[in-house]
């Protein structure tokens, strides 16, 4: 039964147009509707459940302690929980890294960490622009969408959204001109018009942008670029990070280290909300309660955060296996492209983040609502909605991946022939 979601839920529910079912249970990467039946996920909450649904080597911990009266709301307040996740996200994560992060937890979602690290940046420098890229998504709410690229959602604001200029992301120009040209043109120019940026944010891969994921060689000129500018470079980590792309933070690979990094979604391990904004110790200049919010302390999240950094960080295994089934969704990708080149025109993504670029914009849905109709969850992105967008929980099997991929590979297929017919 459907009727009471349409009578009351407000129009702007969105997910659900596209997988009309009313799910009760999950476990791992599949999904159960009330009917019976079971849909492998493709989509892990948008990135939010990299380790599963019901993680049970979580949910074993996040049962116990609730068990015991443990404290759950305190805002900032000091807690047993929040102490324990600073000190062994200190010891499994940073100090590894050789990272000196000062950390701040400003709410429990995504864009609460992005509007955290715009309002320091500016406190910090007194400047006011920040510099975004085109196709970028950095959360919902008016900072966050003032440097978002995406006009749909920009207009929902309402209002003017200023303080931000976006600049070309990697490729986007199709290498028709030297990386950063116009950025850096334009900051040595006194007559262009662009105010000294406060910062640079930037995701190294854009998933709602359409899985553009930015090279090694760009992401660490653009570091060298705000190093000598005195910008501010901001990696908003939330859906790429917590092993999304292989290494916990997804700009490892490129060996730069960001002033301020946003991390939320998959953070707590387990789909609780979660967020927090790791910045340069000299950043730290906030006046106490300057920013602050009601949930900045869930603290069975920092429970089950504890869980998945001990139970899947303590050693490389995570990464390398996130690294080989990512290879192993590329190769199934690869070849769904070329039997449908008509139909497709490129795979692009890393780690355990793919996109199946369709040539008709209008594929892309069709490609998903045929794998729903086979028992595969998946989500489009990118500027036109033209990508069909995998984000497989990172413990997906290797056996429901090759499944999940065979779906695709149907759904593809059965798109382009009704499309020739």
């Amino acid at each position: 039964m459907t009727d009471v979601f349409a009578r009351l839920e407000s129009e702007v529910r969105g997910y659900c147009r596209g997988w009309p079912a009313v799910f009760t249970t999950a476990r791992g990467s599949h999904m159960t509707a009330e009917d019976g039946r079971t849909y492998l996920d493709f989509f892990a909450g948008a990135g939010t459940l990299n380790y599963g649904h019901n993680n049970p080597l979580l949910k074993q911990r996040l049962m116990e302690y609730l068990a015991g009266d443990s404290i759950v709301h305190s805002l900032d307040m000091y807690t047993a929980a929040k102490r324990t996740f600073l000190e062994r996200f200190e010891e499994i994560v940073l100090k590894p890294r050789g990272l000196d992060y000062k950390v701040q937890f400003p709410g429990p979602a995504g864009n609460h960490s992005v509007e955290a690290a715009l309002k320091l940046a500016r406190k910090y420098t007194g400047r006011e622009t920040v510099v975004s890229f085109t196709n970028a998504f950095h959360g919902m709410t008016l900072g966050a969408l003032a440097v978002t690229g995406n006009s749909m959602k920009r207009t929902g604001a309402g209002v003017p959204l200023g303080h931000g200029v976006a600049m070309p992301y990697d490729n986007y120009l199709d290498g028709r001109t030297p990386d950063f040209l116009l950025f850096e043109t334009m900051l040595d120019d006194s007559g262009s018009g662009l105010d000294k940026p406060a910062a640079v944010i930037v995701e190294t891969v854009q998933g709602e942008g359409g899985i553009n994921a930015a090279t090694a060689e760009w992401l660490r000129g653009l570091s060298d670029l705000c190093r000598r500018h005195d910008i501010l470079l901001i990696v908003d980590d939330v859906q790429m990070g917590c092993g999304r792309t292989g290494a916990f933070f997804s700009f490892e690979e490129a060996g730069i280290v960001p002033d301020i990094v946003c991390l939320s979604k998959s953070l707590s391990g387990y789909g609780l909300p979660f967020a927090i904004t790791l910045m340069r110790r000299d950043l730290d200049v906030w006046e106490p309660g300057e920013h602050n919010g009601t949930f900045r302390g869930f603290n069975p999240a920092f429970v089950t955060a504890v869980g998945a950094l001990e139970e899947y960080w303590t050693d490389p295994g995570m990464e390398q296996q996130t690294l080989a089934k990512g290879r192993l969704v590329e190769r199934g990708l690869d070849e769904i492209a070329l039997l449908n080149a008509g139909a497709v025109e490129t795979v692009r993504g890393r780690g355990l983040a793919w996109g199946l670029v369709m040539r008709d914009p209008e594929l892309a849905p069709r490609v998903c609502a045929e794998a729903f109709e086979r028992g595969l969850l998946m989500e489009t992105s990118g500027p036109e909605g033209e990508v069909v967008k995998l984000l497989p929980p990172l413990t997906t099997s290797e056996a429901d991946l090759s499944r999940g991929l065979e779906i695709i590979a149907a759904s593809v297929s059965a798109v382009r022939d009704a499309v020739t017919v």
